[in-house]
């Protein structure tokens, strides 16, 4: 089957998230991916566990490194150091998240490496850039913190509270791979290669989107509100004769036809309500009569109801029961990939589909492997 970066050759010196999030996309469109790890423990992530699968390998370790192969470089030696600089001779694509200033300490910098390869693309993530916050560690639970997504994460009276999942990394590696795209795009036209470079609070301020542009353009300091949104309702979950319902009502046929389903049509045309505007204004008293209502069924039954109507509604779901949903909406979430040994990964498919090149899944997460023993460098670090 053909690829959309069969072609593509990329040298990958990034460890934990961002940017091994990076180069398994661009690994499963098709590109070599060489993963170097340090002597000993390797990727911070082989160690970070529970979970483990029913190989004792970490779950964390597996999510984002399939397609790729391992080496093990000491970049305390000459000799491990020269073997990298070798390696990105030959490269497409160089992706680096060390603290800003090592790589070119090392010899192995953008301009170290360009002068050998004047066509690479050298990709380099960090937390906070590389000028006055180069020395800040760059942890996705810091920047959620000093980035503002915990401000208005969490229920107003509560502590502000982090995203369930490392969700910066996972952002500031999808702006990272778009970098090297159109990086890419541009060296096909010219020839010539160029460094990306993404931080984790400038993606995630931009990912903020609406509540970054409520404080740009607005003045507006966003604040917690829980699961209701500051701009849409009702947008948000609501309390069941049994369980919980999510209800994300975009427009105001859809407010109407929710108002009739649940047997109070004249809300639907209430001036308070008529008008999504008008409804954020009234947010509360809207709220009082959904959930006087919402009290005759359980969230399933109103969630099957309302979705017979085209109104957004649904039942909030655990990890399990959302692979469930996929599954039975044909999306076939998981992929199964053979490992050596003859067993096998199960692992979230990629999400992108391409009628002539879609996504592979050619290789587990590669194990860990241990180089010649090398004499350390005179000077350390």
């Amino acid at each position: 089957m053909s690829s959309s970066l069969g072609d593509l050759r990329i040298v990958d010196f990034s460890r934990v998230l961002a940017g091994p999030f990076a180069t398994m996309l661009l690994a499963d469109l098709g590109a070599t991916v060489v993963k170097v790890e340090r002597p000993g423990t390797g990727d911070d992530t082989r160690a970070w566990g529970p979970p483990y699968d029913d190989r004792g390998e970490a779950t964390y370790y597996q999510s984002v490194n399939r397609n790729k192969d391992s080496v093990t470089l000491d970049l305390r030696t000459d000799e491990g150091i020269a073997r990298a600089a070798e390696l990105a001779a030959g490269a497409d694509v160089v992706v680096e998240n060390f603290r800003p200033g090592l790589m070119s300490e090392l010899g192995l910098g953008y301009e170290d490496l360009r002068a050998r390869n004047p066509g690479l693309i050298y990709c380099s993530i960090t937390g906070f850039g590389s000028g006055a916050g180069a020395e800040l560690p760059g942890y996705d639970l810091l920047i959620q913190a000093l980035g503002g997504l915990m401000s208005v994460t969490g229920q107003p009276d509560g502590q502000p509270q982090k995203v369930g999942v490392a969700l910066v990394d996972v952002l500031s590696g999808q702006f990272a791979t778009v970098g090297m795209l159109a990086a890419l795009r541009h060296r096909d036209a010219t020839g010539e290669g160029q460094r990306v470079e993404v931080n984790l609070l400038s993606s995630l301020l931009a990912a903020l989107v609406n509540q970054s542009s409520a404080y740009t353009s607005g003045g507006v300091v966003p604040q917690r509100m829980g699961n209701a949104h500051p701009s849409v309702a009702p947008y948000e979950v609501l309390p069941c004769g049994e369980g919980e319902l999510v209800l994300a009502v975009g427009n105001d046929r859809q407010f109407r036809a929710l108002c009739d389903r649940l047997g109070e049509p004249g809300l639907g045309t209430d001036a308070r309500f008529a008008t999504n505007s008008a409804r954020v204004d009234h947010g509360e008293e809207l709220r009082e009569h959904l959930v006087r209502l919402l009290k005759a069924r359980d969230a399933r039954a109103w969630a099957d109801l309302l979705t017979e109507s085209r109104v957004p509604a649904g039942v909030v779901n655990d990890v399990a029961g959302a692979f469930r949903l996929a599954t039975e909406l044909g999306l076939d979430p998981v992929v199964g990939i053979p490992r050596d040994d003859g067993t096998e990964v199960r692992l979230p498919r990629n999400p992108i589909g391409l009628s002539a090149t879609p996504p592979t899944y050619r290789s587990a997460p590669p194990p860990r492997s241990e180089p010649p023993a090398a004499e350390p460098r005179p000077d350390g670090d």
